[in-house]
């Protein structure tokens, strides 16, 4: 491969996404990561192996969704490390590579033989890095996390909620791609650092402490003013915790096209009714007025002909101060209004007055419909051996001179051990059917 990152190596044993979607991105520029799997548990150290999603009707190790999307572009082989010379094997890898990178919980690579004091006698320049839930140092170093239980013990999840419900956490395992992200950076950093001066190093990420890190302000706030991140009482986290502005949320939309045809107006504005009729399943949209202008544009908007009849309730939330006073009510009132519209429509309205907007996308529709989306070129296809042509996660980012490129799906179960043994160890393919005869590859 040519990219940026094409002069160095991975030596990757890095699963689910806090690691594998790290070196994801080195792979996508270019790095040369060769994935090491258990031939014995069929490479089931990565649990999404085999998980969906799925392409079709077929199920199996080598076809699971989320297992492509985290490992594009990557080499994969098997090594037996029960067996010496499986461990031979590995040895002479990392002798040819730049960084060992792994997500296991602490010290399974110590475990195997191959902790940081033994990676640097086969390789003294190696870069290692480890990212587990709380490092390799402290009393709780020994626990095992997962992506919600990171957000949990970080805080994150508390800062989440509705009133009068438990905490609501940050959704899909959020903690696993902004772990992943750290990791990216870490390795980077670190290989930076031993082209500089020569040296390699342990790079100890502990993915709790990431999380805790995306506090930001909140951290400063409780150490200076001792004020919780979340009002003890009736707090709605969608509200503004810094900057005052009312309203500040989510609210229902309709799901009709805005034709009229549900009783609103042409222009999708709505007529008189019961509050919230119209709504649709699952349609919102996120609406901010950062002062009183912002406030008179939508007032105005909510009083426009086709009139509501019942729209001089504006008039009671004139000021920022009442406002802010009567958010419940005011929430309460600004839902039963855009309940009656649909969100794409009320979306292009405010954005035309300025206002902060943003319907809330479905996948479909960020995905699909979206053309800044499309432009952006974010869900490029890459060809999978199996699975054939599939969409995946491109990177959020470009460059103007060295860009990514996602070509080839993660690899089958020992796609390229052969491949790796031969071309790049100086095996011979006879030397290489002795090994799969042996247990060891």
């Amino acid at each position: 491969m040519t990219g940026a990152l094409s002069h160095f190596r991975i030596c990757d044993f890095t699963g689910q996404l806090a690691g594998a979607g790290a070196t994801k991105w080195l792979a996508a520029f270019g790095a040369d990561v060769i994935r090491i799997e258990d031939p014995v548990r069929q490479g089931r150290w990565d649990i999404l192996r085999g998980l969906g999603p799925f392409v079709d009707e077929r199920r199996g190790n080598d076809l699971g969704g989320g297992f492509n999307n985290h490992n594009t572009n990557k080499k994969g082989i098997t090594l037996n490390l029960r067996t010496q010379k499986g461990k031979d094997l590995l040895r002479e890898i990392i002798a040819v590579s730049d960084a060992v990178t792994e997500n296991f919980a602490a010290g399974v690579l110590e475990k195997w033989g191959f902790g940081y004091e033994a990676l640097k006698e086969i390789k003294p320049d190696i870069v290692y890095v480890s990212n587990c839930g709380f490092g390799h140092k402290g009393p709780y170093s020994r626990f095992k996390t997962w992506g919600p239980i990171v957000q949990a013990v970080s805080g994150l999840t508390f800062s989440s909620g509705l009133p009068d419900q438990p905490p609501a956490g940050w959704g899909y395992s959020y903690m696993d791609h902004t772990g992943g992200y750290y990791m990216a950076m870490a390795i980077m950093l670190a290989l930076l650092e031993r082209d500089k001066s020569g040296k390699g190093q342990w790079v100890d990420l502990a993915c709790t402490e990431a999380g805790l890190s995306l506090h930001g302000p909140a951290l400063l706030d409780w150490t200076v003013n001792h004020r919780p991140l979340r009002r003890p009482e009736g707090i709605n986290s969608n509200r503004s915790q810094c900057a005052p502005m009312a309203p500040h949320g989510i609210y229902p939309c309709s799901g009709e096209d805005g034709s009229g045809e549900d009783g609103s107006g042409e222009d999708g504005s709505a007529g008189e009714g019961s509050e919230e009729e119209g709504s649709g399943d699952d349609e919102w949209i996120a609406i901010s007025c950062r002062h009183d202008g912002d406030w008179q544009k939508l007032a105005g908007l909510i009083t426009e002909i086709p009139q509501d009849l019942s729209a001089t309730w504006c008039e009671d939330f004139n000021s920022q101060g009442q406002r802010l006073a009567n958010e419940d009510e005011l929430d309460r009132k600004l839902a039963n209004w855009t309940s009656r519209w649909q969100k794409f429509d009320l979306q292009q309205r405010l954005r035309q007055l300025e206002i902060p907007v943003a319907a809330v996308q479905k996948p479909q529709e960020r995905i699909d419909q979206d053309p800044t989306t499309q432009n952006f070129g974010l869900w490029p296809t890459v060809e999978h051996t199996e699975m054939g042509e599939v969409r995946v996660d491109g990177l959020p980012v470009h460059f103007s001179e060295t860009n990514w490129e996602l070509t080839t799906g993660a690899p089958c179960l020992s796609e390229h051990t052969e491949q790796v043994l031969v071309d790049l160890l100086g095996k011979t393919p006879d030397e290489v059917a002795t090994l799969r005869e042996e247990g060891v590859v």
